[in-house]
């Protein structure tokens, strides 16, 4: 079902301040680029300045003096034209190079911050709005690298430089002009609150809107045999009309705004006119420098007013800001180690040991110990919440035990006389990313597939696999008679999410791309439970026979019972604790956890066929 979208009058926090300034590291990598943006920026700023200044005493002198620009007059302006057309091309290139290769350095860091960080961190999140992020909001910020900083410093110079020539033509002229400047600053200071809160909204129902979207595509199968596309585009449309107003509010602000900087610069050089002619007319100044005072208070004006609504753009960017910031910073669920170790070499077992683990106030797993020996094909079963996929998920590693150790065992050398005092137990916790991916490989129930080849699928976990080792685990997993009707083999597409295979063949495929990485520990989540009897009997009979299996071990999660006795030992989990062990024959004679956990099992089937069969009344 999806998600009812946000209230459209549903206020909005108000981003962290330093949302942006978090983010200007990342051009610690780009010190060179930048430093050639901001001279590139200066020079293009100090060009135009000195070109109206000059154009305009040298009109001044033509009229008041009636006497021609000389030669030399002409060629420095001709120059400064030329200088500034160059100036102002390399800025725009060097910085949205500048730009966009920060953009891309971000987007990598807001996909690395997201996968250290899931599932904890991602979950409930909808994946539309996780997309903005990723995609919109770091998109976002690219006037901010490309323009703002640049811009800030060029016209800081700039105007220190006019300014002082100002006041060298004459001290009263600055009146008008300093004035103007703090004011021009001072507007997008006083008004960043209202700024930051404009854009938290526009970048919230963007997001919203994104994420229905994403969600309204990815389900419209299932909308249209329920009928609810009305209702759907209902919701789409109450979004989108959220959206525009959030962006007609800011771009309306945005638009006053500038018009207000526009006529306070209009006004300070009406200011410095008026000054200007009155000090000509008294004899303090000359008068052909009336012209160039009027154009140098405008040049040093303009770069301020353009800055100022820098400013005020970059404050609406702190909601932006403080979502990058927020995926990118994400605390990993399960931390690097300081020193990883390395993994064993040979065969490994496993062992937890006194693990407590809970997703909130209750704990799921309460004190479990469950040893897995080298070789051995453990299957661990429970009711539906005992906990047997947060085993999965902290063999993963997705999330660590708040108490107890998760721990790799090697197998003991042949002609150890003691074996627990041979073995030197690794924990998840000091391995490194990589080391563990490759020792322990959890294949769950839901196993997405991605946009591209079947052969693209199965490399995941193997880039390298050669044809020979696709073809065997193809083979293994039962998929060569899938393969068989594909028309391009291997080098079929097999759609977004694998929407061109059946659950069971995309169970097959995760099973085949797991057994592709050559883990020495394979843990398997109800990764059959899509596939019928006859197809789980066959993966087991191919997972049997093949030669990895005598070393390598097996946790198998099911509930399947014929899945279940195929194990060498079974352990039963019940309120976050390991109730039994021991094989099928011995548990099913006990008539304990595992014999009572069977029995309802099928007294809740035996419920659900017979209500399915029932006749309407």
């Amino acid at each position: 079902m999806t998600p009812p979208a946000a209230p459209e009058n549903a206020p909005t926090p108000t981003p962290d301040t330093g949302a942006l300034r978090s983010l200007l590291p990342v051009l610690g990598a780009h010190r060179a680029t930048v430093l050639r943006t901001c001279l590139a920026a200066l020079v293009d700023q100090a060009a135009l300045v000195a070109l109206v200044t000059l154009a305009a005493h040298t009109v001044g002198t033509a009229v008041i003096e009636q006497r021609a620009p000389s030669p030399a007059t002409v060629a420095v302006l001709i120059g400064l034209v030329l200088l500034r057309a160059l100036a102002t091309w390399r800025e725009m290139d060097l910085s949205h190079d500048l730009a966009y290769r920060v953009l891309a350095e971000l987007r990598v860091r807001v996909f690395d911050g997201l996968a250290r960080s899931a599932p904890a961190r991602i979950a409930g999140r909808r994946s539309g709005d996780l997309a903005a992020t990723a995609l919109g909001d770091v998109e976002a910020l690219e006037f901010f690298y490309a323009h703002a900083i640049a811009q800030l410093l060029a016209s800081g110079v700039v105007f220190a430089v006019a300014a002082t020539l100002l006041g060298l033509l004459g001290p009263w002229l600055l009146l008008a002009v300093v004035p103007a400047a703090l004011l021009l600053l001072w507007s997008p200071l006083v008004e960043a609150r209202g700024r930051a809160e404009r854009g938290a909204r526009t970048r919230a129902a963007l997001a919203d809107l994104s994420a229905e979207s994403v969600e309204t595509v990815d389900g419209l199968r299932e909308l249209l045999m329920a009928g609810a596309l009305d209702r759907t585009r209902a919701r789409l449309r109450s979004g989108g009309r959220r959206l525009a107003r959030a962006q007609r509010a800011e771009q309306s602000w945005e638009t006053g705004a500038g018009a207000a900087r526009d006529l306070l610069v209009v006004a300070a050089v009406i200011g410095v006119v008026a000054a200007a002619a009155h000090a000509a007319g008294g004899g303090r100044l000359d008068g052909a420098w009336a012209p160039a005072a009027m154009a140098l208070a405008l040049g040093a004006l303009a770069p301020v007013a353009e800055s100022a609504a820098a400013l005020g753009r970059a404050g609406s960017l702190r909601a932006a800001a403080a979502r990058v910031r927020a995926a990118v910073h994400a605390p990993a669920g399960a931390p690097a180690p300081a020193a990883p170790v390395p993994v064993p070499p040979g065969p490994l077992g496993l062992r937890l040991r006194g693990v407590r683990f809970g997703y909130g106030a209750g704990p799921v797993l309460d004190g479990l110990d469950l040893t897995v020996r080298p070789g051995e094909t453990v299957a661990l079963v429970g009711a539906s919440g005992a906990g047997k996929s947060s085993v999965a998920h902290l063999l993963a590693r997705y999330w660590d035990p708040r108490e107890g150790t998760v721990e790799l065992v090697p197998a003991a050398p042949a002609g150890t006389p003691s074996p627990a005092a041979a073995a030197h137990p690794v924990g998840l916790r000091d391995l490194a990313e990589h080391d563990l991916r490759a020792a322990v490989c959890v294949v769950g129930q839901e196993a997405p597939l991605f946009h591209g080849t079947l052969a693209e699928n199965l490399r995941l976990a193997a880039p390298d696999a050669t044809d020979e080792e696709l073809a065997a685990a193809v083979r293994t997993c039962g998929l060569a008679p899938v393969v068989d009707t594909l028309p391009h083999g291997l080098d079929t597409p097999v759609g977004e999410r694998g929407a061109t295979l059946s659950g069971g063949q995309r169970a097959r495929v995760a099973l085949a791309r797991g057994l592709l990485g050559r883990p020495r520990i394979l843990v398997l989540d109800e990764t059959t439970a899509h596939l019928d009897h006859r197809g789980d009997a066959e993966v087991a009979r191919a997972l049997a026979a093949d030669a990895r299996t005598r070393s390598r071990t097996t946790l198998i999660i099911a509930h399947r019972p014929a899945t279940v006795r195929r194990a060498d030992r079974i352990a039963v989990l019940d309120a976050g604790r390991i109730v039994e062990e021991g094989t099928w024959d011995e548990l099913i004679r006990a008539g304990g956890a595992l014999a009572r956990l069977l029995s309802r099992e099928g007294t809740d089937r035996e419920t659900a066929e017979t209500a399915d069969s029932a006749p309407p009344r």
